[in-house]
Order: C-alpha cells, then sequence, then structure tokens
C-alpha cells in the first residue's frame, strides 16, 4: 500500500526545489490555502540565500561554543491550549528552523556574541507576532499573481496585522528593494524586502496592499512602478 505524505511535511524540500512536477504542483495550490507552509517557504528560502553570502572575516575564538550555549538556554514553544497538532507542529517547525539558519548565519559571518543575543531577540520577536497572526481565529489568506511570483498575506482583522509572504517574484533590479504598502487616503510604510522572496509582518490594515519597485532601503511613499495590489 502506497505510503501517504503529510503535504505540510514538503516545505523545505519544495523550498530547495527538491520536489518533482507533481509534487511541485500539489504543494503550489497548498501554498494558496495555508499561510503557515506559505510563511515557512518564504523563511526557508530566505536563510537559505543568507548562508550563499560571502564570509568577511573569521569568527572570534570561542564563537561557536557561546552560539550553542545561548541556544541551549533558549526555551522552546510550549503548545497553546486548542491548538491543532498539525498548527502546532508547523508552528514548532517554523520557530526551530528560524533558530537555527540564525545560529548558522551568525557563525558564518563571524558575528560577536552581543550582537548573536540581541539577533536572537529579534528574531523570537518577530516570529511571535507572525504566530500570533497564524494562530488568530480569523486569520484568513489571499494571494495574487505579481511580477513572475506570488505574494500571499494573512490577515487578521482582531490583530490589526498580516504577515505578507513574497514568494519568488522577479529580482527588482540592481540597488531596488520591494517596498509593501497599506494604502487607505495615504500610502503607508509596511516594509521592506530585499529580493524577490521574504516575508514581512505588517502592524495596520488598510482596505488595498501594494507593492512597489523602491531604491534599496525603501522610499518614504512610493516613487516607482507599482508592481501588484491585493483589494483587502
Amino acid at each position: 500500500m502506497a505510503e501517504t505524505v503529510d503535504i505540510h511535511a514538503l516545505a523545505g524540500a519544495y523550498a530547495l526545489d527538491a520536489v518533482d512536477d507533481l509534487e511541485r504542483a500539489a504543494f503550489d495550490r497548498h501554498l494558496r490555502e495555508c499561510g503557515a507552509c506559505a510563511v515557512e517557504v518564504a523563511e526557508l528560502r530566505e536563510t537559505a540565500s543568507w548562508l550563499t553570502h560571502a564570509v568577511a572575516e573569521a569568527p572570534p575564538p570561542r564563537l561557536r561554543e557561546s552560539v550553542l550555549a545561548e541556544i541551549g538556554r533558549t526555551a522552546q514553544e510550549r503548545p497553546r491550549r486548542g491548538a491543532s497538532g498539525a498548527g502546532r507542529s508547523r508552528r514548532s517547525r517554523l520557530l526551530r528552523w528560524t533558530a537555527g539558519a540564525v545560529a548558522a548565519a551568525v557563525l558564518a559571518a563571524g558575528v560577536g556574541v552581543g550582537t548573536w543575543t540581541v539577533a536572537q531577540r529579534d528574531v523570537q520577536r518577530e516570529n511571535a507576532r507572525i504566530d500570533a497572526v497564524l494562530a488568530a481565529p480569523d486569520a484568513r489568506l489571499v494571494s495574487s499573481e505579481m511580477a513572475g511570483g506570488r505574494v500571499t498575506l494573512i490577515v487578521s482583522p482582531s490583530r490589526n496585522a498580516a504577515v505578507a509572504v513574497l514568494d519568488g517574484l522577479d529580482d527588482p533590479g540592481a540597488d531596488k528593494d520591494y517596498q509593501l504598502w497599506m494604502v487607505d487616503d495615504a500610502a503607508h510604510n509596511a516594509g521592506v524586502v530585499a529580493g524577490g522572496t521574504g516575508r514581512q509582518y505588517i502592524s495596520g490594515l488598510a482596505p488595498t496592499f501594494a507593492v512597489t519597485r523602491e531604491p534599496a532601503g525603501g522610499s518614504a511613499s512610493p516613487s516607482l512602478d507599482t508592481v501588484g495590489k491585493i483589494n483587502l
């Protein structure tokens, strides 16, 4: 009898393009409905790109031991009462992957232990906010194809927040980034994503979400072409 494969377990292989055509088509359909997997795939691809960056300097002595000690002292996420087993598993995988990825990036780049601690706290804070949106009872998913890829929003009106996941968008160009906006009577900066794949927590909702190409680091207001819009 053929073994049944949990579609969520394909996130890692999909992110690394290690799936066959049938699995890719099935997971493409799944991503349109699963916000947790959309975030996880973006995280995996973003981290894989970090690990391809050139090493600029040698790490200080005993950095590896210090980083591993920090990981050992970091409390794991405890399951929420009433959360589904599948939801807990996917969120836990995301948090474990991110912590490990940051550790690998720190070791590769030779960042000091003090910087590592700040980076670790920033990642934990960001993941907690993302996790809260994914776990919100009113969370819903909307997505649209744009710039050769797909942008997915997991939106929670009760938290007045969203998570944007950019997957496979074209390279924005030399010295350009993708910038996200929440638009009502004016355009409000919702964050910058370097390259065509990544994720961004957004605080504050508006009727329309938009993506533009902007100079690297972003602009105070939209200044270049609009890549796409999603009506919320």
